[in-house]
């Protein structure tokens, strides 16, 4: 049974309304369904009010009992909403029909203002990635400029970051005691904003057990101080990292200790909820993004990769997280009764597919290194690589009765398996869970940018290209690899980008779409892009902001393209590679009809005035 999302299916007023910028579906895939899920298994009422358009919406429940809990969904609002290019998308996957326009940019400060000025003693709380992300003070991409914590800008009382699991608990707990919503304030894995540090928080940081961080007003006027304000919070995002406090104004935010990693058995309860697993059924044109995800099995959650464009990391934390083989079998099961399940499930995976467990047995008792990574640029020597029980989990599974093929969709890294000693894996991954086209991520081809992506040297890539090559022709299959590629990332120059329009060239390749970087909120590589500095060396690195250069680095992905032929031609030019602008084997693209004619006769010319002077020489020599 769906949760309320109307007033006459529910007795009274309901402890929770729940505020959502997505449609509401009711799968462990978005944290809405969990976060709701998880509330009503611990003996609370809550109501669902997804997209709300109005007044009349935002009081279609009353006042909740205890208060209201809201969230941007599983994806920034803005980047919902918009191309890196700041052009509006034209369809949204999580509404209705794809329909565009019924969620707001910075969904969570509308929703929460319009909750203030309506009920404005309800206690509200935040949370969701677009919440997480945005939880300090913050380089915005839309906006271009830093802009407070949302915390600030919403108005809301209480922030959930990363994963809500444990701190929905720790609340929940409180306020079994007693404890007004409002008045939380020491829950790890949440923040909040104070007038003032209270004297325990002020001996805190003198004894550095606790951190304050450069202020709103610094980090938005030195970009060195952006830097040292990224580098305290993302050292400090795992659970063994410290309280850190900033200055906003007058006011301070808090945030407190990170919680810790949710257990196997912790994560089997979170999946055991009673989940419809579809979405609700006043969506009569259907929700797309269910298309995909609604066979899909989630078995673990975070990633050691920390890609540095990538936000999970800061969201979702660096140690994995497991469900146990039986949990993600029994919900398989499941999966096979429904009665649109057509034999296929089309994932088995998370962050990074084929991580199962912490990249060391150090993690789970001290937490992520903060002063290095597992696996990326360089792999840590204490990195533990094992691919045993991925491997018989997906064996179990395309056993089960009524399963004709499980596929690994959610990507896996490709250094992790050519770590791997064994060739186990990757022969099974060919032969049995591949459909067609293996999408990898080796991002580009030149090393100065994989390095400030932190990813692994591209001799890597071409080393499991080689064997998976190698293995589709021994198993007969006839099974390509879709690289997946970024252009204009800080530090990617325009030689960087025809180097890899060369290497498209010589594998004959050519994307069908591009991925130009995209500064999303708190990610390392959108730290380098807006002050032009590596938070890791403190170097300076070349950041591609012009909206031309991006253009031309985004057309030499597809050279061929009709489109982008003058964009080539001019990127080339300025690259000094106009060798690559001609009719042999190594060009891009060949001239125009009216620069070949050109070029030919500037050829013939000069051949015919080299003859000239042979026979001017010959002649003087006969006198």
């Amino acid at each position: 049974m769906f949760l309320p999302i109307s007033p006459k299916e529910l007795d009274g007023a309901p402890d929770f309304v729940y505020v959502i910028g997505e449609a509401y579906c009711d799968h462990p895939s978005f944290g809405h369904a969990i976060v709701s899920r998880l509330f009503v298994s611990l003996g609370y009422t809550v109501a669902m009010l997804p997209q709300p358009q109005c007044d009349g919406d935002y009081m279609r429940f009353g006042a909740p009992r205890l208060g209201f809990l809201v969230t941007g969904g599983v994806v920034d609002s803005m980047v919902n909403n918009y191309t890196v290019a700041k052009i509006r998308r034209k369809r949204d996957v999580y509404s209705e029909g794809g329909d565009v326009g019924k969620r707001p940019d910075r969904c969570v400060d509308v929703y929460c203002r319009a909750l203030k000025r309506l009920f404005p003693d309800v206690p509200v709380v935040i949370g969701g990635i677009e919440a997480s992300l945005r939880r300090f003070a913050h380089y915005d991409y839309w906006s271009d400029r830093v802009l407070p914590s949302v915390l600030a800008s919403s108005g809301a009382d209480l922030l959930i970051y990363g994963m809500g699991e444990r701190p929905i608990k720790d609340i929940c707990a409180l306020l079994d005691r007693g404890v007004p919503l409002g008045r939380i304030r020491d829950v790890r894995g949440t923040c909040y904003i104070a007038d003032s540090l209270t004297e325990r928080q002020t001996k805190a940081i003198e004894r550095g057990d606790m951190l304050v961080c450069p202020s709103l007003e610094e980090v938005r006027g030195d970009k060195r101080k952006y830097v040292d304000a990224f580098n305290i919070q993302s050292r400090n995002a795992d659970f063994a990292g410290k309280p850190i406090a900033q200055r906003h104004g007058e006011r301070w935010l808090v945030q407190n200790a990170p919680q810790r990693p949710l257990s196997v058995k912790e994560m089997d309860e979170v999946y055991a909820l009673p989940y419809e697993r579809r979405a609700h059924p006043v969506y009569k044109r259907g929700v797309p993004a269910m298309e995909e995800i609604g066979f899909s099995l989630t078995s673990v959650r975070g990633c050691f990769g920390s890609c540095n464009y990538c936000a999970l990391t800061y969201h979702q934390g660096r140690i994995v997280q497991k469900r146990s083989r039986e949990s993600i079998v029994e919900e398989a099961k499941k999966l096979i009764a429904m009665p649109d399940f057509k034999g296929y499930i089309h994932d088995v995976g998370g962050p990074t597919a084929n991580f199962r467990d912490p990249a060391c047995a150090k993690q789970t008792k001290v937490g992520a290194c903060t002063d290095r990574q597992c696996i990326g640029w360089k792999k840590c020597p204490a990195l533990q690589v094992s691919h045993r029980e991925y491997l018989d989990l997906l064996r179990e599974l395309r056993e089960l009765d009524g399963v004709k093929k499980v596929f690994v969709r959610s990507g896996i890294r490709f250094d992790y398996v050519m770590y791997d000693k064994s060739d186990e894996f990757l022969r099974e991954l060919v032969k049995h869970h591949v459909s067609g086209q293996l999408k990898v991520a080796p991002e580009h081809v030149s090393d100065d940018v994989l390095k400030r992506m932190n990813k692994p040297p591209f001799e890597v890539y071409l080393q499991f290209k080689k064997r998976y090559d190698e293995l589709n022709a021994k198993l007969g299959k006839k099974q390509y690899l879709v690289p997946y590629l970024i252009s204009s990332h800080p530090g990617c120059t325009l030689a960087d980008a025809v180097r890899l329009a060369e290497y498209l060239h010589s594998i004959g390749y050519m994307p069908e779409q591009v991925q130009d970087f995209y500064p999303t909120p708190s990610t390392k590589s959108t730290c380098m892009y807006y002050t032009g500095i590596d938070p890791d060396s403190g170097e300076e690195v070349y950041v591609p902001r012009d909206r031309h250069e991006k253009a031309m680095q985004r057309a030499l992905m597809q050279y061929r393209a009709p489109r982008n032929y003058e964009l080539v031609k001019q990127a080339l030019r300025l690259a000094g590679r106009e060798d690559l602008i001609g009719f042999g084997r190594q060009c891009l693209i060949r001239p125009t009809r009216a620069e070949a004619i050109a070029a030919k006769h500037n050829a013939d010319g000069a051949g015919h005035g080299a003859k000239n002077r042979s026979d001017g020489k010959r002649q003087r020599r006969g006198r």
